[in-house]
């Protein structure tokens, strides 16, 4: 624990020293520790996958991915308090070290290529998105039957709560994505939002593990029973509280992650531009593992021993991953923040393009108003070129000559680069809203594709059920193996045709997913129609699930999830690289909101569309709405899915016409511009 807190304090102490100098750092270490280190590496590697060879396979790669990453962090902090202690070390590599303009080390310091950065310390981050997911995604898929036996909510809410708790984690994405940009900086924010997270999943394992803070015990399912009290009171605000603590976490940390991840990587080197589009794969990677062990460990956990204890297992986990991400403190590269809001210089442009509509545009766009790159305040300045889209707003740059030698207004007048900035954002917007339907979908195998399941026989052996919880352990895996072959092999082949570093444009990996997630609900429609007809011909539309299952196996909904697994990691993957490469410099943990915002649209427009379905078949159907009660067997759940594929492939179509109308950022001197078939250069 002493050590714990030591890691604690060094990340606030140092991430307060930060500030932008031209101090170099001066520790390195020898090329005989880094290969004996690596040599250690190896052996214990070796016993690792020893002590687990008797587990399942996806709980061994989990759990040896684990155990090297806290064998890096101890290797980390010995060597970062030996090299603290010992500044006499000779620097071998200095004179060839490169600084890298834009970043620091923990100490303010110039960070160096050499010694910050890279692919080894963004192992770390990888590190903390694996725990993270080992800790929360059990919840994403679990949750709804949580709320529904244990807290005595009908399906129908618990699966409302259920969205609006995903989807207030992933809108809270923009608040702390603001506050990591503009005043914490990336690092501190992602280590303050994983100790809230752990603070949020303590009290869900207190509330679980308490009698008293849980409505009595009875059987949701049995329509006579009559003790079945739904929580209430304090102990539902216990609940929410804890929920919406996971929530802030759980969002926080996604919000900050991706960005200091991909600031680990410098885009003017040819070599780690690629590295960090790799990053981005192993992104979705380390969510897998993560989501592996999830899937099977914690969820069998709750299932099984008791949600006391499966709400624990994750406490530890997300105790686990500060400690990872803590532990690369010394190694990591770190964005220099000003104070200053890129969202506030983005609002000044519409509101100052307002102000000087009136204003005449002058027939040379290099009359617009922009600052002298030679003077000194310009040096760490982003410079945009102009371009003749979305016109009106070039208007906040429109210069008068009462104007020209006076220190200009923000909220009159605006710089170009901060005009091109306000396009890029508004360009995407489209983009942007054509995602949304995709969450919609993953929403529903979250809530009603885990209740269908629990109607069916979960039966591998005689003796071991599968928890149907557990049913997206099998695109998972399918990810695990296709992601090292999609990044290694699959987009090296793409690069040599198209040219472009990722194989594919970031639109057309979207796309691709777009297409999937339609074909996913289809596939859940046609699967539900199989699963009721089962029911009828066997007389047992009434029955109770989990203690009277059908006779049809739960593998048959695999099929869905495997569908909307690949649509994944088209989609997602594709949209965090998209939004990236395309946000200002200044936005960059906001860029990776974009996504989760979409999701979290997705989340909330789901609640919204559950309950106007229902309203709207209240009176048309015997069970009172397609989506009514507790009883599967009666109801259209079927019907919802075809509902589901049909906004997804129109959306599709919208989405092939925004897609082919958007024009990639262009950076000064060097135009790229990707479009949905191909890329060209200017």
């Amino acid at each position: 624990m002493t050590g714990v807190l030591l890691q604690l304090f060094l990340a606030f102490d140092g991430f307060n020293r930060i500030y932008p100098s031209n101090f170099q750092s001066s520790s390195n270490l020898s090329e005989d520790v880094q290969t004996k280190m690596e040599l250690f590496n190896s052996e214990h590697s070796s016993f690792t996958i020893l002590l687990t060879s008797g587990l399942p396979i996806s709980i061994q790669i989990s759990l040896n991915y684990g155990t090297l990453i806290l064998f890096t962090c101890f290797v980390n902090i010995t060597a970062s308090c030996f090299l603290e202690f010992n500044p006499h070390i000779p620097l071998l590599l200095q004179d060839k070290a490169e600084l890298i303009e834009g970043k620091v080390d923990w100490k303010g310091r110039t960070a160096r290529k050499d010694e910050h950065g890279g692919f080894g310390p963004s192992l770390l981050i990888l590190g903390i998105f694996a725990f993270e997911n080992m800790a929360t995604l059990a919840l994403a898929v679990n949750l709804v039957t949580y709320f529904n036996v244990v807290m005595h909510f009908d399906v129908a809410d618990a699966a409302t709560h259920l969205t609006n708790f995903m989807g207030t984690s992933y809108i809270l994405t923009i608040l702390v994505a603001f506050l990591a940009d503009t005043y914490l900086g990336r690092f501190k924010a992602v280590l303050i939002a994983a100790i809230i997270e752990f603070l949020g999943l303590g009290l869900l394992a207190l509330q679980a593990h308490y009698p008293k803070f849980k409505p009595p015990l009875c059987n949701i399912y049995d329509p006579t029973s009559t003790n079945c009290i739904q929580v209430s009171g304090s102990n539902a605000a216990l609940l929410f509280i804890a929920l919406y603590l996971v929530a802030f976490g759980s969002g926080g940390v996604k919000a900050a992650l991706p960005s200091h991840g991909a600031d680990q990587f410098d885009d003017k080197d040819p070599k780690e531009a690629r590295q960090k589009s790799s990053f981005f794969n192993w992104f979705l990677m380390a969510l897998c593992l993560g989501g592996a062990i999830s899937l099977t460990f914690v969820v069998w956990i709750q299932d099984h021993k008791g949600w006391d204890l499966g709400f624990f297992v994750s406490v530890v986990a997300m105790l686990l991953g500060v400690i990872v991400f803590s532990s690369g403190l010394p190694q990591y590269r770190y964005h220099v923040i000003n104070g200053s809001s890129a969202l506030t210089e983005i609002f000044q442009v519409f509101v100052a393009a307002i102000r000087n509509r009136n204003l005449q545009f002058p027939e040379n766009t290099n009359e617009l108003y922009e600052i002298n790159k030679d003077k000194e305040a310009a040096i760490e300045a982003e410079f945009l070129p102009h371009t003749n889209v979305l016109r009106f707003l070039d208007k906040a740059a429109v210069q008068t000559s009462s104007r020209q030698f006076e220190t200009p207004n923000p909220w009159k007048l605006c710089r170009v680069t901060q005009v091109e900035n306000a396009k890029i954002l508004l360009n995407m917007i489209p983009v942007f809203c054509c995602t949304v339907p995709m969450t919609l979908c993953l929403a529903q195998l979250q809530t009603f594709s885990v209740q269908q399941g629990l109607t069916m026989d979960t039966r591998i052996t005689n003796s071991f059920n599968i928890p149907p919880a557990s049913l997206p352990i099998l695109p998972v895996l399918f990810l695990i193996f296709i992601i090292p072959l999609y990044d290694q092999i699959i987009v090296p082949c793409a690069r040599k045709f198209t040219g472009i570093p990722t194989g594919i444009t970031h639109l057309q990996r979207v796309g691709v997913g777009l297409i999937l997630s339609s074909l996913s609900m289809a596939v859940a429609a046609i699967m539900e129609v199989k699963r009721k007809k089962v029911a009828r011909d066997h007389n047992m539309l009434d029955a109770i699930p989990i203690l009277q299952p059908l006779p049809i196996s739960v593998f048959w909904l695999s099929i869905q999830y495997f569908v909307f697994g690949i649509a994944d990691m088209f989609t997602y993957v594709g949209l965090l690289e998209f939004f990236y490469s395309q946000a200002p410099k200044d936005l960059k943990s906001i860029s990776s909101c974009f996504l989760w915002s979409s999701m979290a649209l997705g989340y909330f427009l789901s609640t919204i569309l559950v309950n106007i379905v229902n309203h709207a078949t209240k009176n048309i159907t015997r069970s009172g709405g397609w989506l009514a009660g507790n009883n599967f067997n009666r109801n259209n759940l079927n019907l919802f899915y075809w509902l589901l594929s049909l906004m997804s492939l129109s959306n599709f179509f919208i989405y092939l016409f925004v897609s082919k109308r958007y024009k990639y950022r262009k950076e000064e001197g060097h135009e790229v511009q990707i479009h949905g078939t191909g890329v060209h250069e200017s």
